[in-house]
């Protein structure tokens, strides 16, 4: 959807102590408002503890980042719990286990490595146009440390076949009976979007410089495209599920995601991990929220097998596609398909929005924010509130605040209208989250 101009106001999540002497301090980023408040109401959690939440997601990944790459080929993936209090990590090698610890995670020991599952998933792939009707799609589940096939009620013994024939040995397949009939979420009812051609809309999903990046089942390459004007410069559909669109002169690339009450900004393209919370936003339902269950998925639609997608609880509907999937102000992927819809729920898949970028040689269009994690992760300040003024307590870097809380700073005096961790009053961008209240 294209973005509303303006910056939404942010909410920093400073660093702060987890459980566990070892635990990863919270990663600062910044939450929308309304970004919190609607994954407080999807989580069934208070907006305090959303925010919570996008501070400890942060800090996972960059700790899931930083033991893929030491751990190399005995990595087995990782996940987050039902809550992200703790982030699970699979090892090959048991020796791997106390490194695991060190960096705050908790350690499991698997069979498989992450990119044997990958490879598992992708002679399925391989297989794609050989797969039954009755099987709507297949990803890797880090969880169970094997690969998940779906199949329809009745089919499992072709699904058993056709992953046989793919050469997976049984034991590293779990079979899965599910209602999913994906497709590709396209429309042409009108609405506030892109249009494609004679009027079918999608979804725009995140700016670029020179364009946006979309869903590739929405238009071909050369494809023309209104509201705004340009035309398909780059796009790929099945197999991949990717476009990028070249905008005419005068439109104006902004580092916002549409949430259909405000904006929400976009700092980078930090990959979140399995388990991680996320929001969704398209032309036809607006804004919804959820996490995601799995990387690198496949799903089967009736124009073919898309590969490498996230796989979420997140819902749909026909129209979202190409929109944007945003982890706090990362962005994450474009809307590609998926089954159910926003009044019963439903699975979504998204193409991951980096593959987009390297693919195309693009560059994302982003602001202040949450940067791209690099270097080492902060550590928690002091803790108890320092001396204030005029009989209040002094603000800290490391309480978090509800709104009517009331501290000093500076020598002014400020009440919090939203609740923040780490949000300085009286720095840029405060005013989101503390008001003035004079001298003291």
């Amino acid at each position: 959807m294209l973005a509303a101009t303006g910056l939404a106001a942010a909410l920093l999540v400073a660093p702060t102590a987890m459980a566990g002497s070892t635990a990863p301090a919270a990663a600062p980023v910044h939450a929308d408002r309304g970004m919190v408040a609607e994954l407080a109401r999807t989580l069934g959690v208070s907006p305090e503890q959303a925010l919570s939440r996008l501070g400890r997601e942060a800090a996972f990944a960059r700790t899931e980042d930083g033991l893929r790459r030491v751990l190399g080929d005995g990595f087995g993936g990782a996940y987050l719990n039902t809550d992200a209090s703790q982030l699970t990590v699979a090892v090959t090698r048991r020796a791997d286990s106390a490194r695991v610890r060190a960096a705050g995670a908790v350690p499991v020991v698997v069979e498989r490595s992450e990119a044997g599952l990958a490879a598992a998933a992708a002679r399925l792939d391989r297989r794609a146009a050989a797969a039954p009707k009755q099987v709507p799609g297949w990803y890797p589940d880090v969880r169970t440390n094997k690969v998940v096939v779906m199949y329809h009620d009745g089919a499992l013994d072709a699904a058993r076949t056709w992953a046989a024939a793919a050469g997976l040995d049984a034991a590293s397949v779990r079979y899965e009976v599910s209602t999913e009939q994906p497709r590709p979420l396209i429309d042409i009812i009108g609405g506030n979007a892109y249009y494609i051609g004679s009027g079918t809309r999608c979804s725009v999903g995140f700016a670029v410089t020179g364009g946006f990046v979309t869903a590739g089942h929405c238009g071909s390459t050369g494809a023309s495209t209104t509201q705004p004007s340009g035309s398909f410069a780059g796009s790929s559909f099945p197999g991949n599920d990717y476009a990028w669109v070249r905008t005419a002169a005068g439109n104006t690339p902004r580092a916002l995601v549409n949430r259909y009450s405000g904006t929400v900004p976009v700092a980078g393209s930090q990959a979140a991990g399995v388990g991680a919370s996320v929001c969704r936003s398209g032309s036809t339902t607006g804004w919804h929220c959820g996490t995601i269950n799995a990387l690198n998925s496949s799903v089967t639609y009736s124009q073919g097998t898309v590969s490498g997608l996230i796989r979420t609880n997140v819902c749909a509907e026909p129209g979202d596609s190409g929109g944007s999937l945003i982890a706090g102000d990362q962005a994450q992927g474009v809307t590609s398909g998926g089954s159910g819809n926003c009044s019963s729920g439903g699975t979504t898949y998204f193409q991951p929005v980096n593959e987009i970028l390297q693919t195309y040689g693009l560059t994302l269009t982003v602001s202040g924010g949450t940067p791209p994690s690099t270097g080492p992760t902060p550590t928690a300040g002091p803790t108890g509130p320092p001396p204030g003024c005029g009989g209040l307590p002094g603000w800290s870097a490391t309480t978090a605040y509800a709104p009517g809380a009331t501290v000093s700073y500076n020598g002014r005096r400020y009440e919090a209208t939203w609740w923040s961790t780490g949000a300085e009053p009286g720095a840029a961008g405060s005013w989101a989250v503390w008001a003035d209240k004079g001298s003291c």
